[in-house]
């Protein structure tokens, strides 16, 4: 099993503390992740200690970018302003599912010109809390975006004019699989001392293969059949429910 990492929540203010540890695995291991930078953070909850913060936050996600680190607009401004799963139903709460079509193609524009006029480019898409609807996957189109970090499946696959790259289920059930592709998701403001050593040792699995996510993104996708669709949505609602029960 061929495996890349996402990171979640980058913001000028969040645990920068956790975010260099995570780092400094990814460099030992040699793994160049995904990164999903909100453009306009106005979540309290994304905010951390900002211990060892860069001097310049958009300075240092180009540098990232330049070394090859892959970089997603992790939504607009985090905040969830409805309570609808969409098509992905991981969360009952979203910042976009629910919301007009306009008015998410306006969020879609007003947060990447911010990434724009801070040297960043990118046309990969990170739905906060994992929810979207079909409006985002048509206001993407309209905005110009090409790729979504999100879906279930064991390769990337085309839904809807757009290429999806899929995560893990679970990441246990993920490491014991012999072929395939999947993204290991991780919130490091959220870690927990004892998670370290959990990290640490998925990435000495001898079954898997970690991979940076540039690499991930040049697989072929494959059309995303009708009952593939209806098999991952399912798959997405038993979750929502398995962590609630957790």
């Amino acid at each position: 099993m061929k495996i890349a990492v996402r990171l979640d929540d980058i913001t000028p203010d969040m645990d920068w503390e956790c975010f260099f540890k995570f780092k400094a695995l990814l460099d030992h291991y040699q793994v160049k992740p995904l990164i999903g930078v909100v453009p306009d953070n106005q979540d309290e909850n994304l905010k951390g200690t900002q211990n060892g913060a860069p001097e310049e936050f958009w300075a240092y996600i180009k540098e990232l970018q330049e070394n090859g680190w892959t970089v997603a607009m992790h939504g607009y401004r985090h905040i969830y302003a409805t309570d609808k799963a969409g098509v992905f139903p991981l969360n009952c709460f979203s910042e976009f599912a629910g919301i007009s079509y306009e008015e998410q193609k306006e969020m879609l524009t007003e947060g990447k010109q911010v990434l724009a006029q801070n040297g960043i480019e990118t046309d990969i898409f990170m739905a906060p809390a994992h929810s979207y609807d079909n409006n985002t996957l048509k206001a993407l189109k309209a905005t110009g975006f090409k790729k979504v970090t999100d879906g279930f499946g064991s390769r990337p696959y085309t839904w809807k004019g757009l290429d999806f790259y899929p995560i893990s289920f679970k990441m246990s059930r993920t490491l014991r699989k012999k072929r395939g592709y999947s993204t290991l998701v991780v919130h490091t403001g959220t870690i927990h001392a004892h998670e370290w050593e959990v990290y640490d040792n998925y990435f000495k699995n001898p079954d898997a293969v970690w991979i940076d996510y540039c690499d991930y993104m040049k697989e072929k996708p494959v059309n995303r059949t009708h009952i593939g669709r209806i098999i991952e949505y399912c798959m997405a609602a038993i979750k929502a429910v398995l962590v609630k029960i957790a």
